[in-house]
């Protein structure tokens, strides 16, 4: 995929699994809803989480989205990137507004509003600085020629 269709796939998919590495060596995955901003995917979660753990130790991190549901529809995209851990409320509050906005197709009613706020002290935002990206898209490759 060029630049531009990744972005379009990005904006248009709805998860992208987080692979760190845990204090074990083995990978650690967890699925992660998010939003591009200037490009640049952002997502919140807890501070305190497993995957914030291993972010602390080491800010590298592989991100995938991939869709399709037969071989010949196969799409996705993987990205390794470093983290940025914002712990700012009035950032991670932020972030979780514009998931939310993209999630639920609306803005945050006020109790949903002082429920981003409440949780932002809990919850830290994540910057993911894609150093290299991959892309593969099975719509375009050549249909088989019959034997």
């Amino acid at each position: 995929m060029s630049a531009g269709e990744v972005e379009v796939f990005l904006a248009g998919e709805r998860v992208l699994v987080l692979a760190t590495v845990g204090r074990d060596g083995w990978p650690h995955l967890m699925p992660l809803w998010y939003v591009l901003r200037g490009g640049v995917p952002w997502a919140t979660t807890y501070g305190a989480s497993q995957k914030v753990r291993n972010l602390e130790r080491d800010p590298r991190c592989t991100l995938q989205a991939e869709a399709g549901e037969t071989y010949d529809q196969l799409r996705g995209v993987m990205l390794k990137a470093e983290v940025k851990i914002d712990r700012d409320a009035s950032v991670v509050e932020q972030v979780e507004r514009d998931v939310f906005v993209r999630y639920h197709g609306r803005e945050p009613d006020a109790a949903e509003a002082a429920s981003l706020v409440r949780q932002a002290s809990k919850r830290v935002a994540l910057a993911f600085v894609v150093r290299e990206t991959a892309s593969w898209d099975h719509r375009k490759l050549a249909p088989a020629r019959p034997a």
